[in-house]
C-alpha cells in the first residue's frame, strides 16, 4: 500500500499506521478512507493529497 502526501502541509498517511485518531485502523488504503476523512494536521480534504514518491 502506498502512503500519500498532504499537498498544504506535508503530513504523511501511512496505511500500515491508519488514523487512529480518527478511527482509522492500521491497514487501510488511502482509497479506502471515508470521503470525508480530513488530514488530521491541517484539516486539507483528501482530494488535496498526492502519493509519495
Amino acid at each position: 500500500m502506498e502512503n500519500y502526501v498532504c499537498t498544504a502541509c506535508g503530513y504523511v498517511y501511512n496505511p500500515a499506521e491508519g488514523d487512529l485518531d480518527a478511527g482509522i485502523p492500521a491497514g487501510t488504503a488511502f482509497t479506502d478512507l471515508p470521503e470525508d476523512w480530513v488530514c488530521p494536521v491541517c484539516g486539507a480534504e483528501k482530494d488535496e493529497f498526492e502519493p509519495e514518491e
